[in-house]
């Protein structure tokens, strides 16, 4: 059988994942980037970033902040964030950007990460799915139905909100939990009856096989995405350095995502082989603006955990602010102000 691209890479990712968990690889080694004087030689320091479809490297590129990088980054890709997160705790990854679920349920087994930076992308592309020409109409008709999701994710919560919503439960749908390039071969042939997903896989869905979309994230979830970074990391003054001025970059090609959509979509299309198309549509339902780690967006994120330990997925009490830190707002917001007076 022949493998499209989309395949192919979804499989890579799915195999590197399950390497990294049974801990093949290691993560970032930097001590030689410390000099004697205490001051650290970036030209010495790899950085180990975990990444999505869509994501971080495409949109770094195509803002054109790869360019000049002082330090080198080693790409990995992960098919959703709860694999991303078990490789960034284990240190296999330095960092890695995830969606506003997989750190709730990370936190919930005692990971060894913490959230250093955020930013809001909307959650219009966050929908439930269903097959064309499905008979089901609303939120209220999943009752008893086969869902796709992939557990711990962003998808999970918004599942579990707009069923809230519709006056169900998690128990009242039979969850079928699925990486999304499983999910996407389930829904297809027709062995689910819908999908929690979130973007660019809504708009693939839509417009390859005629989904329709039954709900949409928008005014129920937060529609936040995070950075993650592993507390060995963290602790390694070399890698800090860098994860500083990754995460200053990072801000900036948000801000540039924000008022060049078409450039962007391109790029987003050249790497991961989704038609323009595909990532116009994509690029069109999400926002990009970055923000700082306060008390706003951990409250937001105490509400969803409130919400997951109501249906008994999370179990854990901790004092969610000590897995968030503050210490990277700067150089985010510096990089903002930059990025936006160069728009």
């Amino acid at each position: 059988m022949r493998l499209t691209r989309p395949a192919r890479a979804g499989l890579a990712a799915a195999l590197l994942a399950v390497t990294l968990g049974l801990g093949g690889c290691g993560g970032s080694d930097n001590a030689d980037a410390v000099r004697d004087d205490g001051t650290v030689d970036l030209s010495k320091v790899t950085l180990t970033v975990g990444d999505q479809k869509g994501g971080s490297q495409a949109l770094l590129s195509a803002a054109g902040e790869l360019d000049d990088l002082p330090y080198d980054v080693e790409w990995k890709p992960f098919t959703s964030g709860p694999p991303l997160l078990e490789a960034v705790s284990s240190g296999a990854v330095d960092v890695g950007g995830v969606g506003n679920t997989p750190p709730l349920f990370a936190i919930d087994q005692g990971k060894k990460l913490k959230v250093v930076s955020a930013y809001s992308q909307g959650a219009t592309g966050d929908a439930i799915l269903v097959p064309k020409g499905s008979s089901l109409t609303d939120v209220a008709d999943l009752e008893g139905k086969k869902v796709a999701v992939a557990k711990g994710s962003s998808a999970n919560y918004n599942l579990l909100a707009q069923l809230d919503d519709a006056g169900l439960s998690f128990s009242d749908v039979e969850p079928v939990y699925l990486q999304p390039s499983e999910a996407l071969a389930a829904f297809k042939g027709g062995s689910v009856d819908a999908w929690a997903i979130w973007d660019p896989f809504t708009s693939q869905a839509e417009l390859d096989t005629g989904a329709t979309v039954l709900s949409d994230g928008k005014g129920l979830v937060n529609g936040l995405a995070f950075q993650v970074a592993g507390d060995e990391a963290l602790e390694d003054k070399a890698t800090r350095a860098a994860l500083r001025d990754f995460l200053g970059r990072l801000a900036g090609a948000q801000v540039w995502a924000a008022e060049h959509k078409s450039e962007w979509s391109r790029t987003w299309a050249e790497e991961t082989g989704l038609s323009t198309a595909i990532t116009d549509r994509a690029v069109e339902q999400r926002s990009y603006t970055p923000l700082p780690i306060d008390d706003e967006v951990i409250a937001s994120e105490q509400e969803m955990w409130d919400a997951f330990a109501e249906q008994g997925q999370l179990t854990a009490d901790p004092t969610l602010s000590d897995w968030f830190v503050t210490d990277f707002n700067d150089d985010v917001e510096k990089a903002t102000s930059t990025a936006e007076d160069d728009a």
